[in-house]
């Protein structure tokens, strides 16, 4: 099976979009993928915000990327658009990090009015970084996304059932991923 990177954009520790991606990566995982959880948050502040791209911090996620066969990628919306510490990370990688990757966008916020944001904002740095499959991504509202006092996550059913299905689209794609590859 693939190995699939999934990464949390979110600045905050107690981050719904990064317990959401943790959620999902369970279901990754009952499908028989391997996966590897990045919360950028706990990369050195000074590599990302003086894009030290030879720290060794920003190595190793780098050689997760080049490692991975896709990418789930998950932000809160602010301001239309993705967090800045994501734009920080992806400004650190190299040019064509995600060649050959299949990839999901997820996207958190609070409003209706930013659900745009993963084709407007993200799609597009994630086709320029090469992707070679973006599958549709998928935006939750936080009013759809509870975290109990345990700190167990759950997720409004018909919420739950389209990630569901999202994430079961982005399994398949990974599976034929290899295949794809073969024929070319």
């Amino acid at each position: 099976m693939a190995t699939v990177l999934s990464v949390s954009g979110s600045p905050s520790a107690t981050s719904r979009t990064g317990r959401l991606l943790r959620h999902l990566d369970q279901r990754l995982t009952a499908h028989g993928h391997e996966v590897i959880a990045l919360d950028v948050r706990t990369l050195p502040a000074e590599a990302l915000l003086g894009a030290d791209v030879r720290h060794p911090a920003i190595v190793r996620v780098a050689e997760q990327f080049a490692r991975a066969d896709g990418v789930l990628i998950g932000t809160p919306i602010y301001k239309a658009s993705y967090s800045g510490l994501l734009k920080a990370l992806l400004d650190l990688l190299p040019q064509y990090a995600l060649t050959g990757k299949t990839v999901l966008p997820l996207a958190t916020g609070g409003s209706t009015a930013h659900v745009l944001a993963i084709d407007y904002a993200l799609r597009p740095v994630l086709n320029s970084m090469g992707a070679a499959h973006i599958v549709q991504g998928w935006f939750t509202l936080d009013k759809d996304i509870t975290v109990r006092e345990d700190g167990s996550l759950t997720v409004a059913p018909a919420t739950a059932e389209a990630l569901g299905q999202v994430v079961d689209q982005f399994s398949a794609a990974l599976d034929r991923t290899p295949l794809l590859a073969a024929a070319s």
